[in-house]
């Protein structure tokens, strides 16, 4: 029974630790604004069951899409095979579901194994394509280093994960023969049964049950490495592409988001007494736009933490292809590295980074006060955000429904409307359309023709 303790306290432990991490995840999500979104549910669950499910947006480009495609049924269905490998590591069978649900089990455990070879195929694949191929979307600037890195650990990992299963089937299937009162009948495997007899034919019963366990234990280790490491990888997107094509904006793709400080504005230079109201003085100057992730919405930030790295967005976007330094992919990546910048500290506690003027004694870090004299100016040059045509080209690529121009618009208003600045080239045209109502700098008020006789 030292086994099960074993895992036991192993599975207590992955799970534990991957809790905290999730819950930081959650946490620099919250950090954004709060904006309810709770609409037309039969539209958002169509996305859901189309973009998330159904993987409708990858199949704009066949080849990739059909890789990874036997990559994610693969990660599907085998979470069924999941479900017995817990149940034995907790109780000590072996293989628990064999001959109690008749002909369905060699059926799930088939399937597993047809999708787990079209996965390797696929792994290989995209090894190749990402290092051999060197695919253009794949090496600009803001891959280098740690998501260059990530992506091949994911796929090398991955490979393990398939080692791990196919060593485990296919000395199972050889201790079938040998041992039977240990190791349960499973029904014939298409695949473990020759591979089996292939690789470890001959052996003895030792070795057989050795690498039987070895293939356990690996397959249960990796899958328990990426709960993990999902959290600090692009591939949380695997969990949070669903909730995030669920809240995606079923707005045209052309509409820009209302901006309720201007109507607040607005409606106070129409009114003389708001205008002046003595409360609405002593209110803090509000905050047009976006400079740091707390002035985004939570939605914007699910984006940061659901983008895929893919490159699809960037690849789309004619301000990049003809050379400007914008990236979409970088945008959504930056606004991600910002907020965990901000979770660290924020979890630090460490009272440098409360805002100067409400630092005392006795007073706690929270996201309210914090300041630590950074910004996403910081991750994003603003030749970046002017670089945008507002196209949406970005937006119609991205296969899990990210809206990286939302991000630049709030960006761009922040620095029109906050910060009074802008490219040269702008300016004479917001002052005119604030001094005379008009695009073009005219001597005449706009409506002069009106009193003319």
């Amino acid at each position: 029974m030292l086994q099960p303790l074993i895992f036991t306290l192993i599975t207590l432990a992955a799970f534990g630790v991957a809790a905290r991490q999730y819950w930081r995840v959650y946490r620099n999500i919250k950090l954004g604004k709060p904006k309810k979104i709770n609409d037309r549910k039969g539209a958002r669950w169509r996305n859901v069951l189309l973009i998330a499910f159904g993987q409708k947006k990858m199949f704009k480009k066949p080849v990739p899409a059909l890789l990874h495609l036997f990559i994610y049924t693969a990660f599907l269905v085998t979470q069924i095979e999941l479900i017995e490998i817990l149940i034995d590591g907790f109780t000590g069978h072996h293989r628990f579901f064999a001959g109690k649900i008749g002909w369905l089990y060699p059926l799930v455990i088939n399937t597993i194994e047809l999708l787990s070879v079209g996965a390797f195929a696929a792994t290989i694949a995209f090894l190749a394509r990402r290092n051999l191929l060197k695919v253009p979307r794949f090496h600009k600037p803001e891959m280098a280093g740690w998501p260059t890195l990530d992506a091949n650990l994911i796929l090398f990992g991955e490979i393990l994960l398939l080692i791990g299963i196919f060593t485990m089937n296919g000395a199972d299937a050889v201790l079938q023969g040998l041992e039977p009162d240990h190791y349960p009948e499973t029904g014939p495997l298409l695949i473990s049964d020759r591979l089996g007899s292939a690789l470890f034919g001959g052996l003895s019963v030792g070795t057989l049950a050795f690498l039987e366990r070895f293939g356990w234990w690996l397959h249960i280790l990796m899958v328990y490495a990426f709960l993990n490491y999902l959290p600090i990888s692009k591939h949380l997107h695997i969990l949070l592409a669903f909730p995030n094509t669920w809240y995606a904006r079923l707005e045209p793709k052309g509409k820009l988001a209302h901006m309720p400080e201007v109507e607040k504005e607005v409606r106070s230079m129409m009114d003389p007494e708001a205008a002046f109201d003595e409360g609405a003085a002593e209110e803090e100057l509000p905050v047009f736009g976006a400079a740091d992730i707390m002035h985004l919405n939570w939605k914007h930030l699910l984006d940061a933490y659901t983008c895929t790295e893919c490159g699809r967005c960037t690849a789309a976007c004619p301000a990049n292809i003809t050379g400007k330094k914008l990236s979409p992919r970088h945008i959504v990546m930056a606004v991600r590295d910002r907020a965990e910048e901000v979770g660290k500290k924020l979890e630090s506690g460490d009272p440098q980074f409360i805002r100067e003027d409400l630092r005392g004694e006795g007073v706690a870090l929270t996201p309210e006060n914090f300041d630590d004299g950074r910004n996403l100016f910081d991750y994003i040059e603003r030749e970046e955000i002017h670089a945008c045509t507002t196209c949406n080209a970005c937006v119609e690529a991205c296969p899990v429904l990210i809206n990286p121009l939302d991000i630049i618009i709030e960006l761009r208003r922040y620095e029109i409307l906050t910060e009074a600045s802008g490219p040269s080239e702008w300016l004479p045209l917001f002052n005119s359309i604030e001094n005379s109502g008009s695009a073009w700098a005219m001597s005449q008020d706009r409506d002069q023709w009106t009193r003319e006789e």
